[in-house]
């Protein structure tokens, strides 16, 4: 017998395929496509990535200037981010998000002075609100992924409609915890959406060496659900096919993997050097995708977006971002005491000597 008369039966395909895409990077629809989203509903999803990517700036400031820890900027992928956002019911939907959601867990109803709180490394920027459906943001790479189906699998045993996101990267998607989380989604059929942003880098690891599959979404199928691949600049796009996810899951359908092929244009994280490792040529290809222009110029082909409105919105979007550092700088200073705080609803017996004995040292 010769290899030839048994083939294996599962290859990978020979090509990748092509993301949807719905609008093109001049900001006109793709011939034959229609906008998903209402221009109301496109000039929220605007702000809430114009009020991103204006944080980014303000933090990158900050940072430099020794006022605020490391964090990782979402500048290049807030079209992944809120046009995956604005397809959930943040009454009943739950986000787990990675570190670059800022606008999701904004739509979701984090208070913007919490994330500040977070990122300047105040105890209590790690409280989230009661009624906001949003864990905390997760450093350690895929931890939140069975956060996410946990949260998912339980809804669905409550009978509830409600479904859970979890945003990671596509240096995540190699971490055991993101496998693990697929097989038993597809084995519970858990209302779950995995929402993998592949901005073309684990840190500094480019992707075609970090991993040998042709398309991240095309693994979804090896754990018993539909994968799907997105062009992850393209509002509209990221929108709709998630529309189609949340729809799929609350139908009972189970999870849905997507794909969004987007770009990091800046650093991983403020500690990182981009300009070691990446090509300008291919930064300057994704830089003419910006994901906030595209959107921008759609709204102006359909008469609801100008220079005037746009001086109005970078005027209004500095306030906001200033008024949040405000309340921020307002919350009294965190003591010793506050490692103790919000760790568990009752304090253990444990977790009080300890207190006791640190404070006492003081």
């Amino acid at each position: 017998m010769s290899r030839d008369d048994l083939p294996p039966q599962f290859v990978p395909t020979a090509q990748p395929v092509e993301p949807h895409r719905l609008l093109e990077v001049d900001g006109a629809l793709v011939a034959g496509a229609t906008a998903p989203m209402t221009d109301d509903q496109a000039l929220e999803a605007l702000r809430l990535m114009m009020l991103g990517r204006a944080f980014d700036t303000k933090c990158f400031s900050l940072q430099r200037q020794g006022k605020m820890g490391t964090f990782a900027p979402m500048h290049g992928q807030e079209a992944s981010i809120v046009g995956s956002a604005m397809a959930l019911n943040p009454e009943t939907d739950w986000i787990t998000p990675q570190y670059r959601e800022m606008p999701a867990a904004i739509r979701q109803g984090m208070p913007l002075k919490n994330i500040i709180l977070y990122r300047q490394g105040h105890p209590a920027g790690g409280v989230v609100p009661p009624g906001v459906n949003v864990m905390q943001f997760n450093i350690s790479l895929a931890a939140q992924i069975p956060h996410a189906v946990g949260l998912a699998w339980g809804m669905r045993l409550q009978g509830t409609s409600g479904v859970a996101v979890a945003y990671f990267g596509d240096g995540s998607s190699s971490e055991g915890d993101f496998h693990e989380s697929c097989n038993l989604a597809g084995v519970t059929k858990a209302p779950a959406i995995f929402l993998l942003q592949n901005n073309q880098w684990a840190i500094s690891t480019p992707r075609d060496i970090q991993s040998a599959a042709i398309d991240l979404a095309a693994r979804a199928p090896g754990y018993g659900f539909p994968g799907v691949s997105v062009d992850g600049n393209d509002l509209f796009a990221v929108y709709r096919v998630m529309c189609d996810a949340v729809e799929r899951a609350r139908n009972g359908d189970g999870p849905t993997l997507i794909e969004c092929h987007t770009y990091r244009m800046w650093a991983h994280t403020t500690a990182d050097d981009p300009t070691r490792y990446v090509d300008d040529d291919v930064q300057a290809v994704w830089a003419a995708r910006d994901p906030i222009e595209r959107v921008q110029q759609y709204l102006t082909g359909r008469g609801r977006w100008d220079a005037e409105l746009a001086a109005a919105w970078d005027s209004e979007i500095a306030a906001e971002v200033q008024a949040g550092f405000d309340a921020a700088a307002a919350e009294p200073p965190a003591g010793p005491e506050s490692l103790y705080e919000h760790v568990f609803a009752e304090p253990t017996p444990s977790l009080v000597r300890q207190r006791r004995a640190h404070l006492e040292e003081r």
